[in-house]
């Protein structure tokens, strides 16, 4: 028997606080104090910092809503210890293969534009490298063995990092 739907959204819960909640806001955080810069004059800022609001604002819904879909969809958690009993396509992952790493890396690229900090930038290439080796060596090879052709089929239909516009079922 799996994990039920409140066991799951707890354990997602307490997840979402410890894996991304650090990665993409306690780091950042620590990092930089939110402590804005201008390293260009304020009339580029402008358009630049709304851009990172906006990349921060958009990283937080798809993050947030690939969370519920494990859940929902997946009847289990994004964390290795309760994965989910079903393989998790729908909502955002019918356009790319990993919302959640692709939410959180343009969350911490958002900060970087909103807050003017080039050291942001420098800490999304690690944690883009750490979670691109991750997801190639670990969570690939585990959806495979855990799901199979359902996978294959899967990962040959959706790109892995750079969304598609229209979904594999449009």
């Amino acid at each position: 028997m799996g994990m039920r739907k409140t066991p799951a959204a707890v354990g997602s819960a307490l997840f979402f606080a410890a894996a991304p909640g650090t990665v993409a806001v306690l780091i950042p955080w620590w990092i930089t104090g939110w402590q804005p810069r201008a390293p260009l004059p304020v009339a580029l800022m402008l358009p630049i910092r709304l851009v990172g609001v906006l990349l921060t604002l958009a990283g937080a819904v798809v993050l947030v809503q690939a969370f519920v879909r494990f859940v929902v969809e997946g009847l289990g958690t994004p964390a290795p210890v309760a994965p989910p009993e079903r393989l998790v396509v729908g909502g955002f992952y019918r356009y790319v293969r990993n919302p959640m790493y692709v939410a959180v890396l343009a969350s911490i690229i958002g900060q970087a534009l909103l807050l003017g900090r080039f050291d942001l930038f420098l800490y999304a290439v690690v944690v883009g490298a750490a979670v691109t080796a991750f997801v190639h060596w670990y969570e690939e090879p585990l959806l495979r063995r855990s799901f199979g052709a359902e996978y294959d089929a899967y990962r040959a239909a959706v790109p892995g990092w750079l969304p598609r516009l229209r979904s594999r079922d449009s």
